[in-house]
């Protein structure tokens, strides 16, 4: 793919769970697609807002964009998304992985929602590895980047590539690997993947944990990853990383939401349809995961 084109990339940093949303867009055209929006929550009373992805809104208003895509990496384990919501607003078409299936099956054993269509039907399309689409007159290009999830994508559009929780910034490194369908092995091979992109390849982060207290940052590119990234760098073999990414991730509690959020986000973004007293509920599987002891 060319890197001629070079679309301008705003980040949104959401505190509440160090999540970066994007909106990429054709300078060109002013028309824009939105990257892993999330939906906020309030975890004492467990009721969603939309405070953030309305951030979202106001700035594509702002500029005067038209939105042609609402796209998702992957099921987020660590936050709601708001593509349904945006969708809503924007009656643009939602979009994910075409993998998001193997998620869905996984996670509806887990639930035990036998009656759940784990067919993907949730999006308005499922991108397979090397799917073209366009972004007003830039072209996008999907990358399968399995490891973290069993259903993670990258989308790559000229100059940027959106990679998500497959790289973090350099002294962060990269994501765990130890979600149901996740896989160390796989992950080191996605990373090279990206890795071999073009040196000045601009690359988009979907967290940012800000080590030593730093301010949140989440833009880097290929050369700065392959020379400083604390997990990936240049030099480190496969076998070390998928030692260090299974011992480390050992250590590491389970996401304070990842009960709640695969159950809203296998649904692209919906909550589980109204019992008859107009209340949404969620299933919490107890004892199916082990505890994490320090």
């Amino acid at each position: 793919m060319s890197e001629r084109y070079q679309p301008e990339v705003t980040g949104f940093f959401h505190e509440e769970t160090n999540s970066v949303a994007y909106v990429c867009a054709d300078p060109d055209t002013r028309r824009c697609a939105v990257i892993d929006p999330v939906l906020d929550l309030d975890r004492n009373a467990r009721a969603t807002h939309t405070e953030f992805a309305d951030r979202l809104l106001g700035f594509i208003r702002e500029r005067g964009l038209a939105v042609d895509w609402i796209l998702d990496t992957h099921p987020h384990a660590d936050h709601f998304s708001a593509a349904f919501h945006l969708k809503e607003k924007l009656a643009a078409p939602t979009a994910i992985g075409s993998r998001v299936v193997v998620v869905q099956r996984i996670w509806k054993e887990i639930y035990n929602l036998p009656d759940f269509p784990a067919d993907g039907s949730q999006w308005d399309r499922l991108f397979d590895d090397g799917d073209r689409f366009r972004i007003g007159g830039m072209e996008a290009e999907v990358l399968f980047t399995p490891g973290h999830t069993a259903a993670s994508i990258a989308y790559r559009v000229g100059d940027a590539a959106f990679v998500h929780d497959t790289l973090f910034m350099p002294d962060a490194g990269t994501a765990r690997a130890d979600f149901p369908g996740g896989d160390a092995r796989t992950q080191w091979r996605s990373i090279r993947r990206l890795l071999d992109l073009p040196p000045r390849t601009r690359i988009f982060t979907g967290h940012d944990y800000m080590p030593g207290g730093r301010e949140p940052r989440w833009e880097s590119t290929v050369a700065e990853q392959r020379a400083h990234n604390i997990h990936v760098r240049d030099g480190v073999t496969e076998e070390e990383f998928v030692r260090m990414r299974e011992e480390r991730d050992a250590t590491l509690p389970l996401p304070g939401l990842m009960m709640d959020a695969l159950q809203v986000n296998m649904r692209g973004g919906r909550l589980p349809e109204p019992e008859p007293n107009g209340t949404s509920y969620l299933k919490i599987p107890l004892n199916r995961f082990p505890p994490r002891r320090k």
